[in-house]
């Protein structure tokens, strides 16, 4: 018990000391018009630096990440194959796909993955 209170006293102090420390060592800029203008070459912009970000790039990249996480969920999956109940396993791979399968259909229907401009 002892040694979980000092970790944690010991883990409180170091965030804190370095809290102080980039508080101290960081600098305040002051916010003026030149600075927050983008910069090319001396001249003043062609168009504007604040370009309208695509919501359809940002849905993709979304749907990416979550069939990106579903494959590192579904690799120790099969690793436990061998140690766990068949059916058990069946049963919840095929939840989990089917959960995933659905999403995909909702999203397909809905117009989320054409790219339209």
């Amino acid at each position: 018990m002892m040694k979980i209170l000092t970790s944690i006293c010991l883990a409180t102090m170091i965030s804190l000391g370095l809290m102080i420390v980039c508080t101290i060592i960081s600098k305040t800029t002051i916010m003026d018009r030149e600075k927050m203008s983008p910069f090319e070459c001396g001249f003043d912009p062609k168009s504007s630096a604040r370009a309208p970000f695509s919501l359809q790039f940002f849905l993709i990249a979304i749907l990416f990440l979550i069939f990106d996480i579903e494959i590192a969920i579904i690799l120790p999956m099969i690793i436990t194959l061998k140690c766990s109940n068949i059916v058990s396993w069946a049963t919840t791979m095929t939840i989990f796909i089917l959960i995933l399968i659905i999403g995909l259909y909702f999203e397909w229907k809905n117009g989320m993955l054409e790219w339209t401009f």
